[in-house]
């Protein structure tokens, strides 16, 4: 629950909406996956990748807008849960993925540049000394997440010097009570429909790809096997919830996963307890969170985005098929030219297949 508060709050921002709705969509998801999803003590909550495809709706229509592609997201997924999707992730080459994790981690660390840009100088020397404290608190103890350290300490920083900087506060009112029901307040048009409809196939190709990745994953570590049919239509009833609840969606989180994992956690009860004391956290120190200032944020951000790249795949280019580095630089510019993660990964897959064809018939020839 506490590595979750920042990294929250960051892609709320990301998104180009308030800290609630984040904070608001890590609580409503982690709490219904914990009942829906079919890899016990994954953690499910507002991510970067999500936050990434719904911004430009958020920005040109408003936050309603983006509820609403939400809950259709969530539509998608059901569907896709229901009809088998888990199992065609199989067919998805790895430098696809590959492609689609560093174009993530790019548009992420390029998601913070106006942070950086016309800020008082004290911004900058925040964000290295939050850096350098992520970087190396962990190999001091790991017993508490270096982003919240960094945060606690740039925060305590800014009130004890009484330094003039942005922070949360500025960004947009944080929750002071429990999450409501409601439905979006859009027209029910075909013209809404065509609006929100590519949104919302981004938030379920991208946030089932980034989910069913994570429980690869958890799977290998804990040597035990998940359902993954049953986690891509939870995914989807975690999303409907969370559109309902004005939240901004979500899907898996290989950091928070991680921490989770390593800290012994096997089962849903985890999942559940960490949203439940996500609100619990945010709502009674709601004031506390409003003066952390944005340079601290921008440092677990850039965090992210740097942990989220394979560097492997740069060490190893050289080495790599031709026809793999193809497909990986495609995904990577065409996401980067659209910054639409799903246009990047169909154009990916697309580019993997007719390579694919073009040898089988030099072989066949």
């Amino acid at each position: 629950a506490l590595a979750l508060i920042p990294e929250a709050i960051s892609f709320s921002i990301l998104a180009g909406v308030d800290p609630r709705v984040g904070l608001y969509s890590s609580f409503v998801m982690a709490v219904v996956i914990s009942f829906t999803g079919g890899r016990p003590a994954m953690i499910t909550a507002a991510t970067g990748a999500i936050a990434l495809v719904v911004a430009p709706l958020a920005l040109e229509y408003g936050v309603e807008y983006l509820f609403a592609a939400v809950v259709l997201g969530g539509v998608f997924q059901v569907t896709l849960g229901l009809v088998g999707f888990a199992r065609l992730m199989r067919f998805i080459p790895r430098s696809v993925m590959v492609g689609f994790v560093n174009a993530l981690a790019i548009l992420i660390f390029t998601a913070q540049l106006p942070y950086l840009v016309d800020v008082s100088w004290l911004v900058y020397p925040m964000v290295a000394a939050g850096l350098a404290i992520i970087f190396l608190l962990p190999r001091l103890t790991t017993a508490i997440p270096a982003p919240l350290v960094s945060i606690v300490v740039l925060t305590g920083l800014t009130v004890a010097a009484a330094l003039t900087v942005p922070n949360v506060g500025d960004q947009g009112e944080l929750p002071d009570s429990l999450p409501f029901f409601g439905i979006p307040a859009i027209p029910f048009t075909w013209e809404t429909l065509t609006i929100i409809a590519p949104y919302a196939l981004g938030v379920a190709f991208v946030g089932l790809m980034e989910s069913l990745m994570t429980a690869k994953l958890v799977d290998d570590l804990t040597d035990t096997h998940s359902n993954k049919t049953r986690e891509s239509w939870g995914q989807g009833v975690a999303n409907v919830a969370s559109g309902f609840f004005g939240g901004m969606g979500g899907c898996a989180m290989i950091g928070q996963t991680m921490i989770n994992v390593k800290s012994g956690a096997r089962t849903r009860l985890s999942t559940f307890l960490s949203g439940v004391f996500l609100l619990i956290l945010v709502v009674v120190l709601g004031d506390i969170v409003a003066i952390i200032p944005m340079a601290a944020l921008v440092a677990v951000m850039i965090f992210v985005s740097i942990a989220t790249f394979d560097w492997h795949s740069l060490r190893t280019i050289h080495r790599m098929p031709r026809s793999e580095t193809v497909v990986m630089l495609s995904t990577v510019a065409v996401t980067l030219a659209t910054h639409n993660l799903a246009i990047g990964v169909g154009v990916g897959v697309l580019v993997a297949c007719v390579l694919f064809a073009r040898r089988v018939a030099h072989l066949v020839e």
